[in-house]
């Protein structure tokens, strides 16, 4: 008895009845970690999520360049993409060495030419840079005349030579045009028209796919069996076939406008089926059936409840169907079906690559192939960021 006495003795009363003694979570004043996300909205969360994605950051950066590159493509191209030079010229060297092979601040660029020196295996003369005669180079130089945006008149380029000399970084084709210059202007092409048929896919297919998943019974079963129908089409035969409608001599405009309504109608139906499955879930969560009880129509139901949901999926396909359209283009365009003269585009480019005798000789006629290679890497690094930051589960 005398112990239990002692024990509650040693037990603290509170100062004031009406307070309870604070415990010491509550004395200890609330830290500020990374875990503590507030008031955030969900678009913060994914942007947090996806600055944390290497691979997602770098595909952006270059993303952003792309379309910047392809706005101003006049601008960054060093040359007049038409002007025509030695044909076949291989690719100079730029170095920031003078012709007395001291460093300078300024790069100047080398021409390749002959040696005066022959192999003596096969005879033939062989080329190396020629210090003579460099060609200096600067930023913000005066060039060709074109027009900022189409009708801002202007003559200034990003990169070029500062004596109005012909330069040729990754060399010419067989009319002696620069193949630098024509890539950085074919990527306005090649990614408007990317660019113009994952617009057009996405809209037929998220209509029709929401639609047939939300309505469901025999509109959805009709639906899907047309939609089956168009997947069932081999689609490169149908290309060649379709495009092959349209006479050589049409107008450039008539000719890419086809081109890319044929590649829209075909590439809608698969992400239809993708928005269709995403919607058939969504349709069954309880937000959604309380709108339908409570009588909301079923355009505010698909656009307040389901299209917010579904947008996330469609925001990463969109990333992820680009490539596929470059690549599409420039296998057409390689084929002769896609981009016809005047207009150019990476697929054109490539057309001068059909025989193995030039390549063999003139490698750097491959060099559209780089501006493909950079393009389906950005948007399908880009593609992956997002869809990991969008659903990280």
């Amino acid at each position: 008895m005398v112990d239990d006495i002692n024990t509650r003795s040693s037990i603290p009363l509170p100062t004031d009845a009406g307070t309870a003694m604070p415990t010491p979570a509550e004395e200890a004043p609330p830290k500020a970690g990374r875990f503590i996300t507030g008031n955030e909205g969900y678009a913060t969360l994914v942007w947090r999520r996806f600055r944390r994605s290497i691979m997602g950051m770098i595909g952006l950066t270059l993303v952003t360049l792309l379309l910047v590159v392809s706005i101003f493509a006049d601008f960054f191209a060093p040359m007049d993409p038409n002007r025509a030079e030695l044909p076949f010229a291989p690719p100079d060297v730029i170095a920031f060495q003078t012709p007395q092979d001291t460093f300078s601040l300024i790069p100047y660029v080398y021409p390749i030419g002959d040696s005066g020196e022959f192999d003596p295996i096969t005879f033939q003369p062989i080329s190396g840079i020629d210090k003579t005669n460099p060609t200096p180079t600067s930023l913000f130089v005066s060039g060709n005349a074109y027009k900022i945006l189409w009708f801002i008149p202007s003559n200034i380029h990003f990169f070029g030579s500062t004596d109005g000399r012909p330069i040729h970084l990754l060399g010419t084709d067989k009319f002696g045009r620069d193949i630098l210059s024509r890539g950085i202007v074919g990527s306005r092409i090649s990614l408007m028209i990317a660019l113009a048929v994952v617009a057009l896919t996405t809209v037929v297919g998220t209509l029709v796919g929401i639609t047939s998943g939300y309505l469901g019974g025999r509109t959805d079963a009709w639906v899907q069996r047309f939609v089956e129908f168009v997947l069932a089409f081999p689609q490169l035969p149908l290309y060649l076939a379709l495009t092959s409608l349209i006479p050589v001599t049409a107008p450039s405009n008539i000719f890419l406008s086809f081109v890319i309504a044929v590649m829209a109608v075909l590439g809608w139906a698969q992400l239809s089926r993708e928005v269709r499955s995403k919607t058939l879930a969504l349709a069954r969560i309880e937000y959604v059936r309380a709108a339908i009880a409570v009588g909301s129509s079923d355009i505010r139901i698909i656009t307040r409840h389901i299209l917010p949901n579904v947008l996330s999926h469609i925001i990463v396909a969109v990333t992820l169907a680009i490539p596929s359209v470059v690549l599409l283009e420039s296998f057409l365009g390689f084929l002769g079906f896609a981009v016809k003269p005047p207009l150019i585009s990476w697929g054109l480019m490539l057309q001068d690559t059909g025989t193995f005798s030039v390549i063999g000789s003139y490698p750097w006629i491959l060099s559209p192939v780089i501006f493909v290679l950079i393009t389906v890497f950005a948007f399908n690094a880009l593609g992956d960021g997002l869809r990991d930051a969008i659903d990280p589960y």
